[in-house]
């Protein structure tokens, strides 16, 4: 049972159900009560994710392997080793960090697609990377070489541990941590696993017994070791991630560098959202997982109390988070900026694993619906729909002159700093693993995808499987077939959107409400159904080849902000589904003087030849400002650099 949940752990890259070794722990640690359902497990042919995966897989990862080849990154560890004579390659400090993200990547792909050509070159990865190891585990390229000279100019030199809040030595342990237990539940090998415990050992002695209280500057170490402690029992990996938490904030201990590290006070003090936004969310997955297996009351309260913070008040309408360039950072409450949006393509990624651990905890579809806001907008706009191309900021609005993507108004092949493109190759194979999820005898449909998977309820072998064209369609069947009729419930969420919430809270809302109710029905026949936590409740003796269908209502809704927004203010955003959409001005040459009024009106339909298919939102008024045509967000700059707005003018 252990490996299983190990294999379910790592695939989807959260913390399910897992006892620890009772001889090696000290403290009984608590689970998630729910499980997701791995993406290894879940077979999806649909034509939205499946084209986009496998596009990650033929032409993001080899793409992104070649560039890491071409700057120098590999040669990094040759040098540090001594095999190779030459100074630091590259300009960033965790330039390592994008080479251990693309073998995590490679692992998911050959988890589900074994690739040996693929396998054969990763581990020849492995062996350089263990050439720019030293002795004693210790492994950040840039430090080995030359700890004198520093590849960036915010980054001070110095020897090891010396200026955490900017060497990312410990962010770039906590990548290779992630990348490393993935590769081991892809391939059982240990020729990584046997790098990152080395490493990890090392910080267990210089943070845990020699007393060195600094915190990671930039957080991604805490899960890392969560993952390694979950694969090896060492229970002293959980501690050393609840220290760096603990820690963070403590005055008493040592020097604190302030909010932007989100290092201004206690972890289970801070109640809003502050300082880089991937570095924040990073650490609010890791203290949700501390909440998690340590049941803890405390991390419970803050990370819900930040959570509300950044639904409210914080998160754009495409669920990206970060509003500013300085400091890549969360702004001020209800400063939301579109032009100047920041919206990192990472700060989304880490959104939806955040959200997801929130789910696996509480169990309540309202993370779901930020999770889906944040995973169908701000998350693939990021990528080019030919998989190699990029968006670091993913800006509301394009006028041109403001040069949003890292100098640039298109989107990029590689950037000096190249985080997002590298996130991206390790997250779009895990997608299909937030589909589904299981606690006892409730089984939970998430996400509408078509898809199929299997799995024990009762005791019972039960087949589900999903057939939809959503996004842009809003029919949902789904069969539920056991191997012997067995009784439990399918909880079958319910979207916020489709009953008139966008987004918990009132940060957004829809201009008119609908009244037309999602149907369910089963077998042919509509039933009533009693929501919990957003989920419909279906529990009923279940036979073979039973048929549920979803039916949500698909029109197109104006969405207005809060008023506090003041970029905002007057002005419409257009949905439809779970899809936000754009402007662009490729459609509509006059896009500056575009409007929307009561009168409006506005009609839809599928362009299979239109940026690898999309359903097109036509806009029909009695003034010309009110014809227009709209596009999904995702998909803008696909065309070439142009102008382009979520939000419209409100006549």
């Amino acid at each position: 049972m252990k490996s299983q949940l190990l294999f379910t752990i790592f695939t989807v890259l959260f913390f399910m159900s897992c006892k620890t070794n009772p001889e090696q722990t000290s403290v009984t640690t608590a689970d998630y009560p729910i499980s997701g359902i791995p993406f290894s497990q879940v077979q999806i042919n649909d034509n939205f994710w499946l084209p986009k995966i496998e596009t990650n897989r033929t032409a993001t990862i080899p793409a992104s392997f070649q560039k890491c080849e071409e700057t120098g990154r590999l040669e990094n560890f040759l040098i540090a080793g001594g095999k190779m004579e030459g100074t630091v390659r590259g300009d960033m400090p965790f330039d390592d960090t994008d080479v251990y993200k693309i073998i995590e990547g490679a692992a998911y792909s050959m988890t589900t697609i074994p690739d040996a050509k693929l396998d054969v070159y990763v581990d020849s990865l492995i062996e350089i990377i263990a050439i720019g190891q030293e002795e004693d585990g210790y492994l950040t390229t840039w430090k080995t070489i030359d700890p004198t000279h520093s590849p960036a100019e915010w980054c001070p030199p110095g020897e090891r541990w010396e200026g955490l809040a900017w060497s990312h030595e410990l962010y770039n342990a906590g990548h290779m941590f992630e990348a490393a237990a993935a590769h081991y539940i892809a391939t059982g090998k240990t020729n990584f696993l046997d790098i990152a415990t080395k490493n990890a050992d090392l910080l267990v002695k210089v943070f845990g017994a020699e007393g060195n209280y600094q915190v990671p500057g930039h957080q991604i170490v805490e899960t890392g070791l969560i993952k390694l402690y979950l694969i090896t029992d060492k229970k002293e990996y959980l501690d050393l991630a609840r220290h760096f938490l603990d820690t963070r904030g403590d005055s008493t201990k040592r020097e604190i560098w302030g909010p932007y590290n989100q290092d201004h006070q206690p972890v289970i003090e801070q109640e809003e959202a502050v300082g880089h936004a991937v570095r924040a969310a990073y650490m609010y997955a890791g203290m949700t997982d501390i909440a998690a297996l340590y049941n803890d009351a405390a991390y419970k309260n803050a990370v819900n109390k930040i959570w509300d913070n950044v639904v409210t008040k914080k998160m754009y309408i495409t669920g990206g988070i970060g509003a500013l360039h300085q400091g890549e950072a969360f702004g001020e409450n209800y400063e939301l900026p579109n032009l100047t949006a920041y919206n990192e393509t990472c700060a989304a990624i880490a959104n939806v694993y955040w959200n997801y651990r929130m789910f696996l905890l509480y169990g309540d579809s309202k993370y779901i619906d930020v999770l889906e806001r944040s995973l169908y907008n701000g998350v693939i706009s990021g990528v080019a729909l030919n998989g190699k191309e990029f968006f670091y900021p993913n800006p509301l609005s394009c006028d041109m002159h403001y040069h949003f993507n890292r100098e640039h108004l298109d989107r990029q092949t590689w950037f000096d700093c190249s985080c997002c493109p590298t996130n991206l190759c390790r997250f779009m194979p895990s997608v299909p693993g937030y589909i589904y999820a299981q606690k006892d005898d409730n089984l939970y449909v998430n996400l509408f995808v078509q898809s199929s998977t299997k799995l024990e309820m009762e005791g019972n072998e039960v087949e589900i499987a999903q057939d939809t064209k959503y996004p842009w369609d809003g029919d949902i069947k789904i069969s539920v077939s056991p191997k012997k009729k067995t009784t439990f419930s399918v909880k079958v969420r319910i979207p916020g959107w489709s009953v008139n919430t966008p987004v918990p809270g009132d940060l957004y809302s829809y201009k008119e409400k609908t009244g037309t109710k999602p149907v369910i029905e089963i077998n042919g026949e509509q039933v009533a159904y009693s929501l919990e936590n957003g989920y419909a409740i279906l529990n009923r003796e279940w036979n073979n080849e039973d048929q549920i269908k979803l039916t949500l209502p698909m029109e197109v809704r104006k969405v207005k902000a809060n008023d506090l927004v003041e970029d905002d203010r007057g002005k419409i955003a257009l949905e439809r589904g779970p899809i936000v959409y754009c402007v662009e001005e490729i459609d509509n040459p006059a896009i500056e003087n575009l409007s929307v009024s009561e009168n409006t009106s506005f009609s839809s339909n599928f362009q299979a030849d239109l940026l690898a298919g999309v359903e097109l939102i036509k806009a029909e008024g009695p003034e010309k400002e009110e014809q227009f045509t709209a596009i999904p967000y995702y998909t803008w700059n696909n065309r070439g650099a142009n102008k382009m707005d979520v939000w419209l003018t409100e006549k």
